[in-house]
């Protein structure tokens, strides 16, 4: 019997000075977080920089963990953490077709891949974190 397989990953919600919401156009799954998965040996808060940055040319702190979603088919863990822009351009990558910021309400109409508009108001409820969603 082998051992299990498990895929990590890390979502940022990032705030700018203006309080919108980074989100960036995937190819996929259309308008989201930014983020993917974490290297080998990356430590997760790495990656959810890391991944900001390669995915929309934002600069982020991170500013807090808010949760994690498991989806039990897939056996991913995705981490989501709230964050500052502190720099950076906005561009879009390989990655993406397009990143900007959107108002919280913007953004809820943009998003309509399953359930990361729920992930978009736990993130931004803190009172809600920190949460462990299985699906």
């Amino acid at each position: 019997m082998g051992f299990p397989k498990h895929k990590t990953a890390a979502a940022v919600a990032v705030l700018n000075d203006h309080n919108k919401l980074l989100l960036v156009k995937g190819y996929v799954r259309g308008w989201e977080f930014p983020g993917g998965y974490v290297e080998i040996g990356e430590p997760i808060e790495k990656a959810a920089v890391r991944e900001v940055k390669e995915e929309s040319g934002i600069e982020v702190e991170i500013t807090k963990f808010c949760g994690v979603y498991q989806d039990l088919k897939s056996s991913t863990f995705v981490y989501l953490f709230t964050a500052k822009a502190v720099g950076g351009k906005l561009r879009d990558s390989s990655e993406t077709l397009a990143s900007g910021f959107f108002s919280v309400e913007e953004a809820l109409q943009k998003v309509t891949w399953k359930n990361h508009n729920e992930r978009i108001l736990r993130c931004l409820n803190e009172e809600e974190h920190p949460f462990l969603i299985s699906f």
